[in-house]
């Protein structure tokens, strides 16, 4: 029965890893190389946040869900100052944010046993296990990307080319 805890646990976080790491990450970088300082720290409308505050929002969220959360680092977010913040900050420098807050996930994820995954936290005043906390982030973070990706094609009337030079037609037949 371990062996299947452990080859779960494997594969769910290799699949936290490939929607955060290799798909979530890199299009925000794309995003941002898209977009000059006055555009990502533009509000559509007073209800809406900037692609700039979405980044600070990721940050913040992942930090308090994953490393502060499943983690148990210290939770040191300040939630209302993601929203507030309107530049300037740079696309290097909230680059720089949002990887240093992946790399603390990286090492979070390295130690997540089979265990933790079934283990009850409070995150947010939110009773959760920690699958339940990766399935959070990894839904939000993608939630995000998707209006900042939208956001992009909108300002800048471009293609992101997320899935340039793949067959997206295949059936898998």
């Amino acid at each position: 029965m371990d062996h299947y805890k452990i080859a779960f646990t494997e594969l769910f976080i290799g699949e936290v890893r490939r929607r955060l790491f290799d798909e979530g990450v890199p299009r925000i970088e794309k995003c941002l190389s898209m977009l000059n300082e006055a555009q990502i720290w533009h509000r559509p409308s007073e209800e809406s946040n900037s692609v700039g505050n979405l980044v600070l929002h990721l940050c913040g969220n992942v930090r308090q869900w994953i490393v502060a959360g499943l983690g148990g680092a210290e939770d040191v977010r300040e939630r209302q100052k993601e929203f507030d913040a309107t530049g300037p900050i740079s696309s290097e420098q909230l680059l720089k944010q949002l990887n240093e807050v992946m790399n603390e996930v990286k090492q979070v994820l390295d130690s997540t046993s089979p265990e933790a995954l079934l283990e009850e936290k409070t995150v947010q005043g939110f009773q959760e296990t920690g699958l339940s906390i990766l399935v959070h982030v990894v839904e939000h973070f993608s939630y995000h990307v998707g209006q900042i990706t939208y956001f992009v094609k909108w300002i800048t009337n471009q293609p992101t080319n997320y899935y340039e030079g793949l067959e997206l037609d295949s059936t898998g037949n």
